[in-house]
């Protein structure tokens, strides 16, 4: 693949990248819209449902997803309630929730507090008007199939599917719906109606950027499924709502997320009860968790597991990417369309041996009608005084991302990461241990992404690059810096396709695998070839959890040395020199079994603990490095390299300690890190 053949490709893709327009507001679309409205008003005057009693079961999590831009890893549990909670309900648009069991774990450290209403059941599909989190997060957004909504939506005929239910299996007819204009507070999504009867079974939906009042509110992404009862009314069946909030003032690869779902069954239609139900708060019971355990099934590990599967075929993910084909260049975040920005803690203060402390600073300069933006960033080392900064410039249109950019950065040569940045700050700073090697990357690139799917994207970019070497230039308050390698080399034109899988986003997936696959060609002083690998997986065996990462990289004999890999010691394999081992060829293999182990509880305030158990990881690695590169300091032939060890992980899995031994020399290793979770934000 030739660095002109893939500019070709580019344009190409970014010609090609446009969806089919949507028919919008044909006579068909349009029919079903009406009729839906129209099925709605009767239900809501049907005399012969005057009440019902319920049961809802839901599970609340709160989760904290860090790492690099786009957030594509998984995200970690902090947080988790499960509430068993009474409904009642009358005709013709009032209900009681009672809040009969609550139970709680606690993952990470934190003292949220949840709005009441996202701990109750949508009794009504919303109604006419839409509010979530007692009006404070979303307010009075029209329903499309409300009466007023017929004029301020645009509709669409979609596909037909068939889903299964508590009365069956039924055919729908799906709907798409998008604001005639988008600048008001209205939502977008599909709705999915019974092909016999328009009536609305299931409605997929998020808001404009407008609908939001909170301004740290990145998207809220509801599904509402309704199921036939007596084979006359379409009641709540299952219900799923994320909401995703990010700092409204800074661009940081950091997101909280509060996602509940919900299940509704045991309807007692018509039920005897007394008026007085219905006083006092809509949503009434237990103020914070208690209640007898009998009313919960097993225990709450188990229904955190059993709610990592999806309670049906289409994800959140899924939604959101759906969603993205009907708005194509508009922006549906609620956060601010210019803000300060960087990818990690250490864009803005780090300390390695060719910059001594280096300062930045980052910003994201949008536009907040349509997904265009602009990342400048800007950088200076104190002991070289080097300037680095550069510009990112994206537009996005459906599931398809154009950019350009250019930059000059300080980078570490190694694309496979062995450390926290500020564990390597702090260790640089205090003990002259960096475990980066330096090189001076001036770039000019340009591409585009395209998501296939939820889950899946690929990319492709060309660019002009050229590294420089840099030397040491800083002194450590204690100990001696090793030297830099040289990793000057001229200028190359490079292609680069990579196709990604991210993670399934699972709370507690059974089983999940991600990764990239990388291709790149390169022509300059030399042409070469280079493929790289890298795959994740997990899979839950009971409590306990078996998880392998995969990273192998190969290269022809003219590749740069920078593009090349090491391997040794911290992240990859303990016990073993640091970066010993190293070529145009490598391969490094880590499988662990995590399981859960006592542990004190040592109090964090008046919210939290560090937590009553640990996780112990026995682990196996295995890494092997070939085809010698002129210059550097490792190793290309020292055979495949074993490594036995064990991990810790304490303070709810914040502090891996970790301690193998290099079976091939005996020779013993131990490092402490923060988990690897959190590395992309620090």
């Amino acid at each position: 693949m030739s660095p002109r053949f893939a500019f070709g490709l580019v344009l190409l893709v970014a010609a090609a990248a446009p969806l089919a327009a949507q028919q919008w507001n044909t006579p068909d679309a349009l029919a079903l819209a009406n009729a839906g409205v129209e099925r709605r008003r009767e239900a809501q005057a049907d005399s012969t449902l005057a009440r019902y009693r319920t049961r809802a079961h839901g599970l609340v999590f709160f989760l904290a997803q860090v790492g690099e831009e786009g957030l594509s890893e998984p995200p970690r549990l902090v947080k988790a309630d499960e509430l068993q909670v009474e409904v009642y309900w009358r005709a013709p648009n009032e209900s009681k929730q009672r809040i009969l069991g609550w139970r709680d774990g606690t993952f990470l450290p934190t003292d949220i507090s949840y709005h009441r209403d996202h701990l109750g059941i949508v009794t009504n599909n919303f109604g006419d008007l839409i509010r979530i989190g007692e009006g404070d997060e979303v307010r009075d957004v029209p329903h499309p199939l409300s009466a007023a909504g017929l004029a301020l939506y645009d509709f669409a005929l979609t596909d037909s599917v068939s889903v299964e239910g508590a009365g069956g299996s039924i055919r729908l007819r799906a709907l798409a719906v998008r604001p005639k204009d988008f600048s008001r507070p209205l939502v977008i999504g599909t709705l999915f109606l019974d092909a016999a009867t328009s009536q609305l079974v299931r409605f997929r939906f998020s808001f404009t950027a407008s609908a939001y009042l909170d301004r740290q509110l990145e998207d809220i992404t509801i599904t509402l499924q309704n199921s036939l009862w007596d084979e006359r009314y379409w009641l709540p069946y299952r219900q799923e709502v994320e909401i995703r909030r990010r700092f409204s003032w800074l661009e940081f690869p950091a997101r909280g997320i509060i996602r509940g779902r919900w299940e509704i069954d045991d309807y007692d239609l018509n039920a005897d009860f007394p008026d007085a139900v219905f006083a006092g708060p809509a949503i009434a019971g237990l103020r914070r968790p208690g209640g007898a355990d009998s009313l919960f099934d097993g225990p709450l590990a188990e229904a955190i597991a059993a709610a990592g599967r999806p309670l049906d075929a289409q994800d959140m993910a899924a939604t959101r990417a759906e969603i993205e084909r009907y708005v194509g260049r508009r922006s549906l975040s609620g956060l601010p369309a210019s803000r300060l920005g960087g990818g990690g803690l250490s864009d803005f203060v780090r300390v390695n041996r060719v910059q001594g402390l280096a300062l930045g600073g980052a910003a994201v300069v949008g536009l907040k009608k349509d997904r265009l933006d602009l990342r400048p960033f800007i950088g200076i080392g104190t002991a070289d005084g080097r300037v680095t900064g550069g510009a990112r410039l994206a537009f996005a249109s459906g599931a398809t991302r154009l950019f350009a950019s250019a930059s000059r950065q300080v980078r570490d040569f190694s694309d496979l990461p062995v450390t926290a940045p500020a564990v390597n700050s702090l260790a640089a700073q205090e003990f002259g241990d960096d475990y980066g090697d330096w090189l001076l990357l001036d770039e000019a690139s340009a591409g585009v992404e395209r998501r296939l799917g939820s889950r899946h994207g690929v990319e492709l970019a060309g660019a002009l690059e050229r590294s420089r070497s840099l030397e040491v230039e800083a002194s450590p308050a204690n100990g001696e810096y090793r030297p830099n390698p040289a990793f000057g080399a001229e200028a190359y034109r490079v292609a680069r396709l990579s196709v990604t899988r991210a993670s399934g986003g699972s709370v507690a997936a059974r089983s999940d695998l991600h990764g990239a696959l990388r291709l790149e060609a390169g022509t300059g002083p030399s042409d070469y070839l280079r493929g790289a690998l890298e795959a994740r997986w997990t899979r839950s065996i009971g409590p306990t959890a078996l998880v392998g990462r995969l990273y192998g990289v190969a290269g022809t004999g003219g590749m740069p040395a920078y593009r090349a890999m090491a391997i040794g010691g911290r992240g990859t394999l303990v016990g073993e020199p640091f970066r010993a081992f190293g070529g145009r060829r490598a391969l490094l293999a880590h499988a662990e079994w995590r399981f859960e182990v006592p542990a004190p509880a040592i109090p964090l305030g008046s919210f939290a603990s560090t937590g009553a158990t640990a996780t112990l990881a026995p682990f196996a690695a295995l890494g092997w490095a070939g085809g010698g590169v002129a210059g550097m300091p490792w190793d290309p032939d020292g055979g495949a390299r074993p490594v036995a060890g064990v991990a810790l992980e304490l303070f709810m899995r914040l502090l891996r300690v970790e301690a193998g031994v290099a079976l091939r020399t005996g020779h013993f290793g131990v490092t402490v890190d923060v988990s690897r979770d959190w590395w992309g934000a620090l």
